[in-house]
């Protein structure tokens, strides 16, 4: 399940894209706009920014904005920077690998399911970005 991190992450990057062509959006706007937090909305942003998917402009006619292209701001990396690993377990990750102390992997039908599981859900995730989110 989706973190509330995760949602408004989407749900903010979403509004962003949405008002792309207007220029730098206030977050007292996304705030408002989505109904999210105004405190935890700044941490979200920032993290979206430190990773180079945002920039900030301060002052009048401030706000953020994209750096990336939306249509190029896969939802996979978002996921990652939000949630860390998109797999279920940390044996099939594929960024957050870490062996099961319990198993062996070669002979664990649950590590065989969930990564498949991985794999159909990176192949959505991957080839999705934020504009994809905006509704048409």
């Amino acid at each position: 399940m989706l973190s509330k991190k995760t949602q408004y992450a989407f749900k903010s990057l979403t509004y962003l894209a949405e008002n792309d062509q207007k220029g730098p959006v206030l977050i007292a706007d996304i705030a408002s706009k989505k109904k999210i937090p105004i405190k935890f909305l700044e941490s979200i942003l920032l993290e979206l920014k430190k990773a180079g998917i945002l920039g900030a402009k301060k002052g009048k006619g401030g706000g953020y904005y994209f750096v990336q292209k939306p249509d190029q701001v896969k939802l996979a990396t978002i996921m990652r920077l939000m949630e860390g690993p998109i797999a279920l377990l940390p044996c099939v990750s594929l960024h957050f690998y870490h062996k099961c102390t319990d198993c062996n992997e070669k002979k664990c039908g649950l590590n065989k399911t969930m990564a498949a599981v991985r794999d159909q859900m990176l192949t959505i995730l991957e080839h999705k970005s934020v504009l994809d989110l905006v509704v048409q």
